[in-house]
């Protein structure tokens, strides 16, 4: 490996400022990146050393759904899908390990980590969640070792995000005791599932519980799909979604139910029961607070996809970066190519979007802390779960969104080999598309923060007179990030120091980004609100207010999941011991928060929170940060800690590097040999005579 004192020495003219290059601690800084669970990732990342895990490109997608049954088998082999459930069952009861050990398979082929994701992340969590001793039981070793393969059926065709508004009914029959479930209408039909198509025996639905003709809500049911002949069972309706944009080692289907009949035993009645009489009981007396506490049970996918997203992210720059410091490309000052890397716009595009992807996955790792609390128990209150259910979506939009956006900015990075499904990138960038509308559409998601952003703001005015309501703040600052999940203070107004090459390096520091980013969420908020104000007491002029101004309220929620990311980036950047490497980190994470800031100058300097001198030197010193960090380059993305086998891109590996010394050891003995031609230009402009001399 080239430390970064030489490659400051070989870049050409990059430097900011004389300085003694600092040296990256490249395996403390995979430790803390890894974070939490480190050894668990780790494991994971071992045992998908393996080529039996790894995507094969050129099958078609019959072959490459049996595949990845395969290797979900083989996943229960090496025990890698135990560590959720119940130790009673030989499980580990480790929540958070689960999620991490999981959303290491996406850089083995995200179809399979997502199929697994299916089978015990939601089919088999749903039973573990929302059933009792007697469900987990009766059914989780069978899902434990594969012998029932399930679908989570829950999304129907007519209902996406809005689960409370599912048709399929569940209709308690109290002279059988059982439950008849039915697809009244073709857009109740289930829709999206995976194993539905093929590989699932049974599925859990979610369904309107209706007894003694009193409607009860969404409730989820165990519902066997297929008999032990291998057939679909009498009134399941079965359909193959057939090719797709991504995912297709995923046999995604749709399911519709004909009036079929279920033991009443079947209801997973953890927070709601229906006795043999058809009577209807829970310790939830709130239809809403039931139904909410339900599906806050299930967040796991969430998390899930978050993380996956965040190391997709990591594995594109891992790709992208490398190759930018091999391939060289048009002349330089001294008769030499230049290293794509070496070039201003490409630090642009690449450089920010890793300190992005930094960010995502420090926040991600304080979130799936924060999982792990509620699901062990230990944190499990009503105020830890709603924050559970916020963060969740505010983190996984913003991590599915920069997914794509990084694939397809690295994808461009690398030219025509990047187009190369061999390269990894096209394919990676097809199979996350999905990750941005499953498990909740982003809008959705970001929408439900706005409102709880709304609710916090509220909160603060009850019983206060308008001089309270002119100073308002909440107080949170970094290092209680996830403490809560709501917004944050506004500190004073940042000042200009008079000289416009030193302003934004000397005003914008830790403090001052932060009171940017966390005055920005506040101000947004307090916008919304204000103009919700006089549809408080009408409710159509209050849904017709809140229309117009959702796009916004969007885009709060959106900066408060920014703002969320930045605090999980300086926490970690406090935590790093080592001085060199936390400076490296601290410049990483200027460029976050610059970014971000660069990203809505208009907004700022429109709100005053900024001066023109000031937003002025924010981009210059962005490209003067990413020449900083250009010699570290490649120690941050080796610090993302993945191997050849988990790369598997062959202009990742040194090949570039390999072809380009080839052909400038080419012509430099061309050159020294004598026998080069003369290029044109220089034909026209020495003599004739200077020409036949030489």
């Amino acid at each position: 490996m080239v430390d970064a004192a030489t490659r400051l020495s070989t870049t050409p003219d990059v430097s900011i400022e004389p300085v003694t290059a600092p040296q990256i601690d490249v395996a403390a800084l995979n430790d803390a990146l890894l974070g939490t669970w480190a050894d668990t990732r780790r494991e994971a990342r071992e045992m998908i050393k393996d080529s039996a895990f790894w995507r094969k490109d050129e099958l078609g997608k019959d072959e490459h759904r049996e595949r990845v049954l395969s290797q979900l088998h083989l996943l229960v082999e090496n025990k890698a899908v135990h560590r959720a459930f119940p130790k009673s069952l030989g499980g580990e009861e480790n929540n958070g390990a689960n999620i991490a050990g999981f959303e290491e398979l996406v850089v083995a082929d995200p179809s399979l980590q997502i199929k697994s994701g299916v089978q015990w992340g939601l089919f088999g969590s749903a039973i573990l969640q929302l059933g009792t001793t007697e469900h987990h039981e009766k059914w989780l070793p069978g899902v434990m070792d594969l012998s029932i393969p399930g679908a989570f059926a829950m999304t129907e065709i007519g209902h996406g995000s809005d689960v409370a508004a599912v048709g399929t009914t569940a209709t308690y029959d109290p002279e059988a005791e059982e439950f008849v479930i039915h697809t009244p209408f073709r857009a109740a039909t289930k829709e999206y599932l995976g194993n539905a198509a093929l590989h699932g025996v049974a599925a859990t639905v979610f369904a309107q519980l209706i007894t003694n003709g009193t409607g009860h809500g969404v409730h989820c049911f165990y519902v066997p799909l297929r008999g032990e002949d291998g057939n679909d069972l009498p009134g399941i309706g079965r359909e193959d979604d057939g090719l797709k944009g991504g995912l297709n080692g995923i046999d995604n289907g749709r399911l519709s139910f004909d009036h079929v009949r279920i033991p009443r035993t079947n209801l997973l009645n953890r927070y709601g029961d229906v006795a043999a009489d058809g009577t209807y009981s829970s310790a939830i007396d709130s239809p809403g607070r039931r139904f909410f506490t339900m599906l806050g049970t299930l967040v796991q996918g969430r998390v899930s996809l978050d993380g996956a997203a965040s190391w997709a992210s990591a594995l594109a720059l891992k790709i992208a970066i490398t190759y930018a410091t091999e391939r060289r490309q048009f002349d330089g000052v001294d008769g030499q190519e230049v290293v794509l890397l070496d070039y201003g716009k490409h630090q642009r595009r690449l450089l920010p979007r890793l300190a992005t992807t930094y960010a995502q996955i420090f926040a991600h790792d304080e979130f799936l802390q924060k999982f792990d609390g509620v699901f062990s128990g230990r944190t499990d209150t009503p105020a830890d779960r709603e924050d559970l259910e916020t963060l969740a979506a505010a983190l996984k939009p913003l991590s599915t969104w920069h997914a794509l956006d990084t694939l397809q900015e690295a994808r461009e990075a690398c030219g025509g080999a990047g187009f190369m499904f061999e390269n990894r990138l096209v394919g990676l960038r097809a199979d996350l598309d999905i990750y941005v509308t499953f498990e909740g559409d982003n809008n959705v998601l970001l929408q439900l923060v706005g409102k709880r952003l709304l609710t916090d703001y509220a909160s603060q005015f009850k019983g206060k007179d308008a001089a309270a309501l002119a100073k308002f703040a909440v107080g949170m600052t970094a290092g209680k990030v996830f403490h809560g999940a709501g917004l944050r203070q506004l500190g004073q107004a940042v000042s200009d120091f008079g000289q416009v090459s030193r302003s934004v390096e000397r005003g914008l520091r830790e403090e001052q980004q932060h009171d940017l980013l966390a005055g920005r969420v506040q101000q947004m908020v307090a916008d919304v609100a204000g103009r919700l104000r006089p549809g408080a007491k009408d409710k159509a002029l209050g849904a017709r207010l809140f229309n117009e101004n959702q796009a916004e309220l969007i885009e709060a929620a959106r900066a408060h999941g920014e703002l969320l990311q930045w605090e999980a980036f300086t926490d970690a950047v406090h935590e790093i011991e080592d001085a060199d490497t936390k400076k490296v980190l601290t410049w990483l994470r200027d460029l976050f928060g610059l970014q971000l800031i660069e990203k809505h100058l208009a907004w700022h300097l429109i709100n005053g929170r900024l001066s023109t001198q000031r937003a002025a030197a924010v981009s210059s010193y962005i490209d003067r940060l990413c020449a900083r960090l250009r010699p570290y380059a490649l120690d941050l993305v080796d610090a993302f800690g993945y191997e050849p086998e988990h790369v598997r891109a062959p202009i990742a590996s040194g090949i570039e590097k390999q072809r380009q010394d080839e052909a400038r050891a080419y012509y430099a003995d061309l050159e020294a040999s004598g026998e080069a031609p003369v290029k044109e230009k220089k034909t026209k402009r020495e003599p004739l005579g200077d020409l036949k001399k030489r």
